[in-house]
């Protein structure tokens, strides 16, 4: 049985357990005491498609024949290479909520995991990564990767299967983290962000790991004006910043048609709000 690395009580909404059915305590998440944490066993299988055996030869051979038998061979590999998946689309497209899925999905093989997310986002609390519709998993709120390691331990790190990734796009050392805990550490990294910004220009790292990627997986929203399929994020306001971390009231997804016509999609976001705030005033009375 794998130990949770930190003995904190399940971190699930109870009312959301029909995306995440069952906590499996494997997640790591920031300790306030100072000692290390106890580490987690080894998981009970190597991660999906990694050879579980070292390339040996069939036979001698004579290049074999003059190395040493302590020597390591030339095609042998210490470390088995991990995978890298990409889940990016617009906001309000399900990201999180499909990272988490799959980070659940891991747990219940009996690998061990670990969620990250950047610490500028704070929309629901800063300590969880957290869906539109509140379901949510601890995490380490870091500002870069590169000190994700040091947070956790050599040794924890060691015995870590599965690093999840939510809003990646925070992340200017994403590609280089990537790699190397892919390539060399051999770890499942999973990476949930945007692709794009509201201006439909590339926001920042995730489409660098894309050739990195053993998986990309594209998602769609549902355009708030017509319900069509949404691939891009309108901002409602006129700030003119790249990074502007909100809500629904401050973006929405939108097809390309009212993407290119954002004035009326503006017009008709202000209609929609007018109503819905009056039907909410209506039915308080």
């Amino acid at each position: 049985m794998i130990r949770s690395l930190l003995p904190h009580p399940s971190p699930f909404h109870p009312s959301r357990s029909r995306l995440l059915p069952l906590y499996r305590p494997f997640l790591f998440f920031p300790s306030t005491q100072s000692s290390l944490p106890p580490a987690i066993s080894q998981a009970r299988s190597p991660p999906l498609g990694l050879a579980g055996t070292a390339l040996l030869p069939s036979r001698p051979c004579r290049a074999i024949s003059a190395v040493n038998a302590r020597d390591s061979l030339p095609m042998e590999s210490k470390m088995p290479s991990g995978e890298i998946h990409v889940i990016l689309g617009p906001m309000f497209a399900g990201k999180t909520t499909a990272l988490l899925r799959r980070v659940q999905a891991e747990m219940d093989r009996g690998r061990s995991v670990a969620m990250i997310k950047s610490d500028k986002d704070t929309r629901y609390g800063v300590e969880h990564v957290v869906t539109h519709d509140g379901v949510k998993m601890p995490c380490f709120p870091l500002s870069q990767l590169s000190a994700f390691r040091d947070k956790l331990g050599d040794e924890a790190y060691d015995k870590l299967n599965v690093i999840g990734i939510d809003e990646a796009q925070f992340f200017e050392d994403l590609y280089d983290f990537c790699c190397n805990a892919a390539d060399c550490d051999g770890k499942i990294v999973i990476v949930a962000g945007l692709d794009g910004d509201y201006l439909r220009r590339r926001f920042g790292s995730v489409l660098d790991v894309v050739p990195l990627a053993d998986s990309v997986n594209k998602l769609t929203a549902r355009c708030d004006i017509c319900g069509r399929r949404a691939f891009f994020t309108l901002r409602k306001t006129n700030e003119t910043q790249t990074e502007l971390i909100a809500g629904a009231d401050v973006y929405m997804p939108v097809c390309r048609q009212h993407y290119v016509d954002g004035q009326v999609a503006i017009e008709a976001t202000r209609t929609i709000l007018a109503v819905r705030s009056s039907t909410m005033t209506q039915s308080s009375k």
